[in-house]
């Protein structure tokens, strides 16, 4: 390896890395921030609802990717993801300058979107722009170890905020950081911006780019160009599902799902939680590495395909593997006591209400909300037509109310004694309100982080090479951006709240693995049907 594309590498990745730092610290903090910007809904609403708050921001990746996949093709690879990280590091620092629900209402959730929209339109360009830049900056037989630099540092951006927050976490205490330390992070942004920039403004433009410029060969629609044939239309089905859409979800099903698992399921507490995960992610990045230098010497297709066959095999293992070493008395609880809503089926609503208006006073409803609130997990058993649900916990069955037809002041009162009894079942039967720090393997629940993380690199590694490859070089940004955010945006993006909308309904802690399972079945077939082999293609053709 040359110093100049050390310097490419280095250079491309490090503002990669503070590209991810900034867009991972959202994920990360959701459940904290869903209190100061939706405080308006229940709990369960509310982070459901801040979760499609982060997936805004993926739902505008793909937009981004049209706007700077087309800037990228036309005026170069250095300018356009110049623009891209002041775009993206400015809307970060402003999350932490935003008021909260308290201060200005309804305007703190949308301004909180605006920033989200922002960051995603510029993600939808970052991507690209350094994918490209190294791949073309690489020698033949190398593309896919260079490349793997970029995966590398996007999970060591997650590493960076995971240790951000664990040690603003650590010096304020839970209670000042939830109520205004989180903010920190966000705001600890804009030393992160500064280096980006200055390392970026460092670089030269792309010698496949300038060369082509140099010989007016530049493509002056590079979108319909892209779009407008269908060989490359085909390649772009083949690049969404057969390879971004299994390894997108797994990457944010091993990088954030598990998380919120961890959190949210089991009650594992956020900072070790947060450590766990960070110390997963620590040990899974050089896999990256190993990865994409075997990719250039077995193709990039067998680890694509193969990893996501594996991934659809193990999701349900490793999570419930995390069940068993998080928190192993609620595991035995469930065993000994499974709970049961036996309810009308008709009586039974999808509580996602994130305006506030719709009113939960089945008697199925109530049963759910409070099991819900508590962390249960339970099955659904139907009853007769217009009977009042009842909840059976092992042996004892306590029964709900129908709340619709009573006065406020009643229905909160008879809510609370119902809350009452059935909690104080859920606790007689063992099911506890936190995980013990006395009983968690952290060892175990290391090595089955790590076990997604090596799935994930393995997956992960090889896309910024094979991407770069599917495509001719003068309408490779936009051609490769398209399918590889609609991806990670539409696809990845939204397994955290579709995940936890499964596991509201369903009642099943484990419901929200049939998201990325599906994908990574999906990208298996679409994949070894449909995708060609591109490791050894002529990457500065036309």
């Amino acid at each position: 390896m040359t110093r100049e594309e050390r310097k490419v590498i280095v250079a491309s990745s490090l503002g990669t890395l503070f590209e991810w730092y900034d867009f991972f610290l959202y994920g990360a903090l959701a459940a904290i921030t869903s209190r100061h910007f939706f405080s308006a809904v229940n709990d369960t609403a509310a982070f459901i609802f801040a979760l499609l708050t982060f997936s805004v921001g993926f739902a505008a990746r793909p937009f981004g990717a049209l706007v700077f996949g087309r800037l990228g093709d036309r005026s170069g690879r250095k300018r356009t993801f110049l623009i891209t990280i002041l775009a993206m590091g400015l809307s970060t620092v402003l999350v932490g300058c935003l008021p909260s629900y308290a201060s200005i209402g309804i305007a703190a959730p949308i301004l909180l979107i605006g920033l989200r929209l922002l960051q995603g339109l510029a993600l939808g360009g970052e991507y690209g722009g350094a994918a490209i830049y190294v791949a073309e900056h690489a020698p033949p037989g190398r593309r896919g170890y260079y490349t793997s630099w970029i995966q590398t540092m996007a999970a060591l951006g997650l590493l960076l905020s995971l240790g951000v927050i664990a040690a603003v976490r650590a010096l304020l205490g839970e209670a000042a950081f939830a109520d205004w330390g989180w903010r920190i992070p966000f705001l600890l942004s804009a030393a992160l911006l500064g280096v980006s920039v200055w390392v970026r403004l460092s670089l030269d433009e792309s010698p496949v780019f300038q060369k082509m410029k140099d010989e007016g060969r530049l493509s002056k629609s590079p979108l319909r160009e892209a779009y407008g044939q269908w060989r490359y239309l085909k390649r772009a089905f083949a690049a969404l599902f057969g390879i971004i859409a299994g390894q997108a979800t797994l990457w944010y099903a091993s990088q954030f799902y598990s998380l919120y698992f961890l959190t949210q399921t089991l009650k594992v507490d956020g900072l070790t939680a947060n450590l766990l995960l960070g110390i997963a992610v620590a040990l899974a990045a050089p896999l990256n590495l190993l990865f994409g230098a075997l990719s250039d010497r077995v193709g990039r297709k067998p680890l694509i395909v193969g990893g996501c066959a594996l991934a659809a095999l193990l999701y349900f293992p490793i999570f419930q593997g995390l069940t068993h070493y998080a928190n192993p008395t609620l595991e035995a609880a469930q065993q000994r006591a499974p709970v049961q809503v036996i309810a009308d089926a008709q009586q039974c609503s999808f509580q996602f209400n994130p305006v506030g208006a719709a009113a939960f006073r089945s008697s199925c409803d109530i049963a759910k909300a409070v099991l819900a609130r508590h962390s249960v997990s339970y099955d659904n058993l139907d009853a007769a037509p217009g009977s009042t649900a009842r909840v059976r916990i092992g042996a004892v069955e306590i029964n709900s109310f129908e709340g619709s037809a009573i006065d406020e002041a009643t229905f909160k009162q008879r809510s609370a004694a119902f809350d009452a009894e059935l909690v104080a079942a859920i606790r007689a039967a063992g099911y506890p309100t936190q995980a013990d720090p006395a009983q968690i393997n952290h060892v175990m629940i290391v090595l089955l982080l790590l076990a997604l993380g090596t799935l994930s690199a393995m997956t992960y590694a090889p896309v910024a090479a094979t991407m770069v490859e599917l495509f001719p070089s003068r309408i490779r940004y936009t051609a490769m951006s398209i399918p590889y955010h609609a991806g990670n945006g539409w696809i990845g993006g939204l397994l955290p709240p579709m995940a936890f909308a499964l596991v509201a309904a369903s009642g099943s802690g484990y419901a929200g693995l049939w998201y990325p399972l599906t994908f990574a079945i999906v990208t298996v077939v679409v994949g070894a049907l449909m995708l060609p082999e591109t490791y050894r293609v002529d990457i500065a053709a036309d």
